[in-house]
């Protein structure tokens, strides 16, 4: 029963996110949250394998909708794997030196909300940086990876805000990078995890709902990205951040008074 909630829960918000840029993990961390069935390193791995694989599926397709910028591309996602590294590393000592677990998902729901709230106002203002230099593409590549890793969330509203932000792209080509940057970060986190505290602590027969979940999630997204105009993606984007908002928001008073 759990694993069919989860698969409906993935296509879902794998495709919202693939269409908004944030990834699904941005909703599937809270919604797993919320159902409580798993350990917070379960649902913060499940989330990442499913955005990981979306982000695969998303990024293939969006190859048709618009040319990539490689050098951009590989200049933030370089920057992605080690901050994706670093999260994790993050991720693991939070949960060694504070050994509630609640405590943890308390730190990963503020810190969420924090990233929400800014994401929100730079999407709707203009905001632009206009950053030159590949050290910038790099750094904030870092920062993205980081968050992405120790959140949970695969990147989730930060990436698309950074990138509007930082370089002044405009709301298709960031959802687009952020994808990609998404896939890096991710796969950081995997082989991370692959080489410090290994798979045994989770139940891996999960998988088999959590991947071909993202996969549909990350077609669909790709499909309807690549149709939908540029204010509606806009639109997209701010409506996921005011449910996330709600939901993070639900599961921190949870936590505090439940």
């Amino acid at each position: 029963m759990i694993g069919l909630l989860y698969f409906v829960i993935i296509i879902f918000a794998n495709t919202i996110g693939a269409i908004s840029g944030m990834g699904g993990g941005v909703l599937i961390k809270p919604l797993f949250d919320a159902i409580g069935a798993d350990s917070v390193p379960a649902i913060t791995f499940y989330s990442t394998v499913a955005v990981f694989t979306m982000s695969i599926v998303s990024t293939l397709r969006q190859r048709k909708n618009m040319t990539i910028d490689y050098s951009i591309a590989s200049l933030v996602s370089l920057g992605a794997v080690l901050g994706g590294i670093g999260g994790n590393l993050t991720f693991e000592a939070l949960l060694q030196l504070l050994t509630n677990e609640k405590s943890v998902q308390l730190i990963q729901i503020l810190l969420t909300i924090l990233t929400i709230g800014f994401s929100y106002i730079v999407s709707g203002s203009q905001w632009r940086l206009g950053l030159k230099g590949r050290h910038w593409y790099v750094i904030v590549g870092l920062l993205l990876g980081f968050l992405a890793s120790l959140l949970g969330i695969g990147g989730g509203p930060i990436n698309v805000a950074l990138l509007l932000l930082c370089f002044g792209m405009n709301m298709k080509a960031a959802t687009v990078y952020s994808i990609i940057t998404i896939f890096f970060s991710q796969l950081a986190k995997i082989v991370t995890i692959s080489t410090t505290t290994g798979f045994s602590r989770y139940d891996l027969h999960m998988l088999y709902y959590v991947i071909p979940a993202a996969i549909i999630g990350g077609f669909l997204g790709a499909f309807f990205s690549g149709r939908l105009k540029e204010d509606y993606v806009r639109r997209v984007y701010q409506v996921v951040l005011f449910l996330v908002l709600c939901i993070n928001a639900y599961n921190g008073i949870q936590i505090l008074f439940g």
